[in-house]
């Protein structure tokens, strides 16, 4: 049930509490004296020689087995304790780990002192302060380079266009589609994306594989500017900070540029109008004493009603109370099945009210709601839901 957002993958390792713990190095409170020191601050100390000559590069992908302690010698993370090693795009990882692993070959281990402003820089809910790794270089796979960095990266050119939003672009090669996707469609493109200052930190292309999502569920500046489009059209956005991540938390910062082609548009079902009383709950709606608010649209066909735990299949669309849709299993064609004690509070309470074949409208408290998760929609929020199944 929670909103996805297009990027999802930010720069953080998984952290995995791991079973067994790794007793922490003697060194583990600060770098030794004999340590390498970058000019970011970064400390690292060959712990073992590897066999290997080649360094990968920021947008390859590779192979670590890794420990992970905060400097009173804690443990937080382990892949050797799990007993499976991890792979991932080394620009798609904690910056300290993106520039370390630069400097190994396969086969070498190594210890690094990441500080916490390369290292997850106050996250809430990740280990702070200064982190200490052994990372030891499994393998590494090469990716095609990335494409270079254009030269108006810094800003749009005179000739962008440039919407009532904000949103700047400019055609690169024009498509042989005549058709434009609507902002509930479903689109595959590849893409790149840099900061303003030249820096590449996302790309389809270095992986080798373009990206499938609805339009709908991607920042602003995408859903706004792939509409755009036709397929086989290359065009370069630069979308402003408020169309973007917007101070997201682990999110590229500030105006962002991305270079798109549009491969394909598979149309999806028109989704259901926001409702006129999506603001807030009429007079005639019931609310509990949770604060949940609904109404009945339809009556049902059945008599029994789940319970807190029930396994349910419904249909369901999701509005913020300015009738913005942010989820809807009507557009995709697929109702949603699921127990209802793995979902906000305001579905577990307000489907255990309905019966099947009913249809109901609920205004869900933000405290019954996301209660503020990043990622998810805020505020109080908005759903008609149908009861198809009780299982």
């Amino acid at each position: 049930m929670k909103t996805l957002t297009f990027f999802a993958l930010v720069c953080l390792l998984p952290l995995m509490v791991a079973a067994n713990n790794v007793e922490a190095p003697s060194d583990v409170a600060a770098p030794p004296a004999d340590a390498e020191v970058t000019a970011s601050g970064l400390a690292s100390k060959v712990i073992k020689e590897g066999t290997g000559t080649v360094h990968p590069d920021a947008w390859d992908s590779v192979t670590v087995h890794y420990t992970g302690w905060t400097t009173d010698g804690t443990m937080f993370d382990s892949s050797v304790s799990r007993g499976q090693p991890a792979t991932f795009p080394l620009n798609r990882v904690i910056p300290g780990w993106t520039e370390g692993v630069q400097l190994m070959v396969v086969g070498e281990t190594r210890r690094f002192w990441i500080p916490e402003d390369i290292a997850y820089g106050g996250r809430p809910g990740a280990p702070a302060g200064m982190l200490v790794f052994d990372v030891e270089l499994i393998d590494i796979a090469e990716s095609p380079d990335p494409p270079k960095t254009p030269a108006d990266v810094a800003a749009p050119p005179k000739d962008a266009q440039v919407t009532a939003s904000g949103l700047a672009s400019k055609v690169l090669s024009p498509g042989t589609g005549t058709a434009h996707p609507d902002s509930w469609d479903q689109v595959t493109v590849h893409y790149t994306g840099w900061t303003t200052d030249g820096k590449m930190f996302d790309s389809s292309i270095t992986r080798g594989q373009p990206a499938t999502f609805p339009l709908d569920r991607v920042i602003p500046g995408w859903t706004e500017g792939v509409q755009l489009m036709v397929v086989g059209e290359k065009r370069r956005l630069w979308i402003p900070v408020e169309l973007a991540y917007n101070g997201q938390p682990d999110r590229p910062a500030g105006m962002l540029v991305f270079d798109v082609e549009l491969v394909e548009i598979k149309d999806q079902v028109e989704p259901p109008k926001a409702p006129s009383d999506v603001a807030g709950p009429p007079s005639d709606a019931k609310t509990t004493a949770s604060g949940l608010a609904s109404k009945v649209l339809e009556p049902g066909t059945g008599s029994d009603r789940p319970g807190p735990s029930s396994r349910v299949t419904v249909h369901y669309t999701g509005w913020t109370t300015d009738g913005k849709m942010f989820d809807s299993s009507v557009t995709r064609g697929q109702p949603a099945t699921f127990a209802l004690n793995q979902v906000i509070p305001g579905w577990t309470e307000g489907v255990q009210l309905m019966v099947v074949g009913e249809k109901r409208r609920f205004w869900i408290p933000e405290s019954l709601a996301y209660k503020g998760q990043q990622g998810a929609p805020q505020g109080m929020l908005v759903f008609d839901v149908e009861l198809i199944e009780i299982q």
